[in-house]
């Protein structure tokens, strides 16, 4: 299965979801430690395989042993190992990380450390990239608050998971460990959703009111929408644009469940969509969770900085910029355009939007941090942008500018002369 997953032909978590399912008599301890494994050896990958140069018999089975070595103790891994692996695993032990080369250590591709190496704190960053993530939910604000489902949940079964609010969102709970999330009563019913806290905060940026007209313009399945639809309290309209049919059909389910009845969703053309056009000028709020690289999300995606390369954002590059600009044409006078992506690269983000606002001088740019404030407590950040980053946050790396399109100035009349209103 670990070889498949090198091939990169799918994403990690599509491969070993496909390969579990095809084993319904494993125990669930067994397929959380397949997976812990499997995650480990795509995080440390470079690193891992620079080890593996060592050593004999297959690189495949050498890797593996370097992925259980993070789930099993010392012992227990060594009591299942050839005397030549135990030897061999011993000496690695022994290797003091500091001593190899940045990208090695780091288990980057050349082309993301040279990138990631201009970032500010880039060690820590590239650490905390480096770990796994925890498991964030969110409660509906529709149906229930957050202090009633952490009462709940700390009163029963998933006490286990030590649920915890949220350090800057107020709808989010973060637990730990691998809950079966999907089969809880509070996630049938629509009362709880699973989205990083990232994410939410970038609804709290959004800010949409009641009544508006509201488009999320790549829409996906449905995250961010339902937020907005809830935050809205399912008044209004509320546009879920998508170019795949099949990313909106996974919406569709969760919609229902979060009891929203303002949800429009829209499948679009890549351009030249006739119904994005009739929404030129009309929309409050519109978000734009661009396409992108995803590096932001490594800490839950570690295959994407093996799968992504140069070439490829630069297209992405093309596809955001492109998607940006048809976007903003459906924003009222005074409307908001919020532009978002989920990757720590300037590229992909102050540089997108620098270039947008060069071609487009009818916008201007919002300091994101007074209008998170409003909702989201213990929340600072440099500069006008939203910079969300796993070692400073505890999110996954976000990205969002918010951008308002200014009201065109009225002609300013003269006042008449007493002459015309002298009476006949």
């Amino acid at each position: 299965m670990l070889g498949e997953v090198l091939q990169w032909a799918h994403p990690a978590d599509a491969v070993l979801s496909h390969w579990l399912r095809a084993r319904p008599h494993m125990g669930a301890r067994d397929r959380a430690e397949v997976a812990e494994a499997v995650f480990d050896v795509l995080r440390h990958l470079r690193r891992y395989r620079h080890f593996a140069e060592s050593g004999s018999g297959p690189a495949a089975r050498r890797l593996a042993i370097l992925g259980l070595a993070s789930v099993f103790s010392e012992a227990a891994l060594d009591a299942a190992l050839l005397e030549d692996e135990r030897e061999w695993l011993a000496r690695l032990r022994r290797i003091d990380p500091a001593s190899l080369p940045a990208a090695v250590r780091h288990s980057l591709p050349d082309w993301l450390e040279q990138r990631l190496a201009a970032v500010p704190r880039a060690e820590q960053l590239i650490e905390a990239l480096n770990c796994p993530a925890p498991l964030d939910v969110r409660v509906n604000p529709l149906k229930t608050e957050r202090g009633a489902v952490l009462e709940a949940l700390r009163a029963g079964p998933a006490a286990r998971y030590s649920p915890e609010p949220t350090r800057h969102s107020p709808w989010g709970i973060r637990l730990q460990g691998r809950p079966p999330v999907n089969r809880w009563p509070l996630f049938e019913n629509g009362s709880l959703e699973v989205q990083d806290e990232g994410s939410q905060i970038l609804a709290a940026l959004v800010a949409p009111k009641r009544g508006e007209m509201v488009i999320d313009y790549c829409a996906g399945a449905g995250g961010k929408t339902l937020l907005l639809g809830a935050l809205m309290r399912s008044t209004g309209r509320l546009y879920a644009f998508d170019v795949s049919a099949a990313r909106l059909a996974r919406a569709k389910p969760r919609v229902a469940r979060s009891g929203l009845s303002n949800v429009v969703p829209v499948v679009i053309r890549a351009e030249g969509d006739q119904r994005v056009k009739r929404l030129a000028g009309k929309a409050h709020r519109v978000l734009v969770d661009a396409p992108c690289s995803g590096l932001g999300t490594l800490r839950r995606n570690p295959d994407l900085k093996w799968r992504q390369h140069p070439e490829s954002l630069a297209e992405l590059r093309q596809v955001q910029a492109r998607i940006l600009r048809q976007a903003a044409r459906c924003v009222a006078p005074g409307g908001r355009l919020v532009y978002a992506t989920c990757s720590i690269l300037s590229e992909e983000n102050e540089d997108q939007v620098q270039a947008f606002l060069a071609e487009n001088p009818e916008f201007e740019l919002l300091e994101a941090g007074p209008i998170v404030a409003d909702r989201c407590e213990n929340l600072t950040f440099e500069g006008p942008y939203l910079a969300l980053r796993p070692d400073l946050h505890g999110t996954d790396g976000f990205f969002a500018a918010a951008l308002q399109r200014r009201k065109p100035v009225q002609p300013r009349t003269e006042p008449e002369s007493e002459l015309t209103h002298k009476p006949d």
